[in-house]
């Protein structure tokens, strides 16, 4: 039998609304470009979540693509990321930012996330000008690589930071569905708005087949980024199925509905391994769960189920890493969870 999947949250295809829009809407003229209705009405939908700002919307195919846009359309040649060294720039992108030219200043992260004491921190260590390269742009990520969340609280704190250093803020949500319906969140699509200058919503990992949602509240960066758009070759002739899988997972909430199921798994898996007796680091809080698991249960299960080791933990046990999706199947979640119950028994 074909081994369950708990390796990441995009394993599965995509939502079967998006599928039938797709089908349903196949053989409809659009303009290209991006400028088709459907975009325009998945625009008009997020808008809806974000008060007053009416902030631009690009839609693009991947996270790290919308990173490199973010942040490169925003920097100077002299400017500089700082980042916690955990982020997903730093450790999964192949250096994709620093090809850009952009220097990243690496932060020791606090579960994943920066204080305005780490950054002032980093600020005052790269402050050697003209010769070290000039902090300008703060990037955090919610939900963390390590699936941690920022509370409203902490998200202000590091607004008004960047704002009284003269910083801009950029926050990667490939998995900001997630966070938004974790159940210690307090964040708005609203707050978000207010409170970065640029911003990204992942549609890949809460059911779309791909695509990114950016979102660009401050009026300066907004000027000319079409011209990055096209440059960096993400300026799709069929921007139109973008724009209609984002339509799809907001007209009715699908979004949050589906981000809510991923967390709700998790948290069924982390209630069931935490009963058999294994702590977590950090505690699951979204749909990324790190059980300290031994070694000897770790080698079971990985012949039932695909998932992560890791990092070593001690001489006998690791980390692991299971993340839950749109589309989890709740009785594979039980039998994971059977299996390591009846392991420890």
């Amino acid at each position: 039998m074909t081994k369950y999947s708990f390796l990441d949250d995009y394993s599965e295809g995509a939502h079967p609304n998006i599928l039938k829009a797709l089908s349903d809407t196949n053989m409809v003229q659009q303009t290209a470009y991006g400028d088709d209705a459907y975009s325009q009405e998945a625009r008009d939908l997020l808008r809806q979540h974000m008060g007053e700002s009416n902030p631009d919307i690009w839609f693009v195919a991947s996270g790290t693509l919308a990173n490199i846009l973010a942040i490169s359309s925003a920097l100077r040649s002299h400017e500089a990321v700082v980042a916690a060294a955990s982020g997903h720039i730093v450790v999964r992108e192949t250096g994709a930012i620093e090809a850009t030219g952009h220097k990243i200043i690496n932060v020791p992260p606090i579960h994943g996330k920066l204080t305005p004491k780490s950054i002032t921190a980093a600020l005052d260590a790269n402050a050697h000008f003209p010769h070290m390269a000039k902090p300008r742009l703060v990037y955090i990520s919610n939900a963390t690589e390590v699936g941690t969340v920022y509370t409203k609280s902490e998200l202000v704190a590091l607004s008004k930071l960047c704002k009284a250093r003269g910083l801009l803020l950029l926050l990667d949500g490939a998995r900001l569905g997630a966070a938004l319906s974790a159940d210690k969140n307090d964040l708005t699509l609203e707050d978000i708005a207010d409170l970065t200058d640029i911003f990204w919503m992942g549609g890949t990992k809460v059911g779309a087949l791909f695509g990114e949602a950016i979102v660009i509240p401050n009026p300066k960066l907004r000027e000319e980024f079409n011209f990055h758009i096209k440059q960096r070759d993400a300026l799709l002739a069929k921007g139109r199925i973008l724009g209609l899988q984002f339509r799809e997972l907001f007209r009715d909430g699908l979004y949050f509905d589906l981000a809510r199921h991923s967390n709700d798994m998790a948290r069924r898996l982390s209630d069931g391994i935490t009963k058999a007796g294994y702590s977590f680091v950090p505690e699951t809080e979204t749909n990324q769960l790190f059980p300290i698991l031994p070694d000897d249960l770790i080698d079971h299960l990985k012949g039932h189920f695909d998932f992560y080791v890791w990092e070593p933990f001690d001489a006998s046990s690791s980390v692991t890493r299971l993340v839950t999706s749109w589309a989890t199947d709740e009785e594979r979640v039980d039998e994971f969870v059977s299996e390591v119950q009846k392991f420890t028994s």
